[in-house]
């Protein structure tokens, strides 16, 4: 299981669009409108690191408004078990 927060950059006035559309894949555990040098940020859950690539490329980057991406993938830790 890969997790990742993934911070959007959207074009004015899509933020609460683009993130409402987000929140509707089943990848996404949550998707919020956020203030800052991005735009909404979403916290998904993937299979493995194909399934992320697929999950970015092939849906979130069609949704209209969402012009760039940054991936965080989270690193598990003992602090998680």
């Amino acid at each position: 299981m890969v997790e990742a927060y993934i911070l959007i950059q959207v074009t004015n006035g899509t933020s609460h669009r683009v993130a409402s559309q987000l929140a509707e894949l089943a990848e996404v555990i949550t998707a919020h409108p956020i203030m800052g040098p991005y735009d909404v940020i979403t916290f998904v859950r993937v299979e493995d690191a194909d399934a992320m690539g697929h999950l970015i490329t092939d849906h979130m980057h069609t949704i209209a408004g969402v012009s760039r991406t940054l991936t965080c993938t989270v690193v598990p830790s003992t602090a998680d078990r």
